[in-house]
């Protein structure tokens, strides 16, 4: 295994941890820990630089593998999935949000194991990277902006957030239609 291959394992790994972190925050209860959301704000971080830096290193060295270009967005969806959850959870994300990309996620995995079928393995295009960063960043404020603000600032927050995350649905909705557009064949191959 390669290290941008090695890279995208760490990044599933830092899941769980950014769970248990994410989780023991409980930002906007009577339990929150400003720390404990930091920390989930640092290991989501960690890991997003992770997918910044396996895709930099394939493609500079050449070692683009199959096993990375199915891997790789598999594991952003996990950690972005989780981060979004939480923020659902949290109260700070409409549920729609979270449909939107969840449903997006689906179709696109769909088409791959379509692909995959006829042995084509496809690649995350450039709006499915746009979307990615644009979700990792929102995601990333959620979790380290509140630790630098006042109990004043909270609501700012909250409705700079909200819109953070309709932004994301947007740009969710565009790359999934573009993905699909561009792949249809693969819709034919399926018959």
């Amino acid at each position: 295994m390669n290290l941008p291959n090695k890279l995208t394992m760490l990044r599933v790994i830092l899941v769980p941890v950014f769970m248990v972190f994410a989780a023991l925050g409980r930002i906007g209860t009577a339990e929150y820990d400003p720390v404990m959301h930091l920390l989930a704000g640092v290991v989501f971080a960690a890991a997003s630089f992770t997918d910044f830096l396996d895709g930099y290193l394939a493609r500079k060295y050449h070692l683009v593998t199959d096993f990375g270009k199915f891997m790789d967005p598999l594991a952003d969806k996990c950690l972005t999935t989780a981060a979004f959850i939480y923020m659902v959870v949290d109260g700070l994300c409409s549920p729609v949000v979270l449909a939107v990309v969840l449903f997006r996620e689906f179709a696109v995995a769909g088409v791959r194991m379509i692909a995959a079928e006829s042995g084509t393995v496809i690649a995350a295009n450039m709006w499915g990277k746009v979307k990615t960063v644009v979700q990792m960043l929102t995601v990333i404020c959620y979790y380290l902006v509140p630790f630098f603000m006042g109990p004043t600032d909270m609501l700012a927050f909250g409705l700079i957030t909200q819109a953070l995350c309709w932004v994301v649905a947007a740009l969710t909705l565009l790359s999934g239609g573009i993905y699909l557009w561009q792949n249809r064949a693969c819709f034919m191959q399926a018959k």
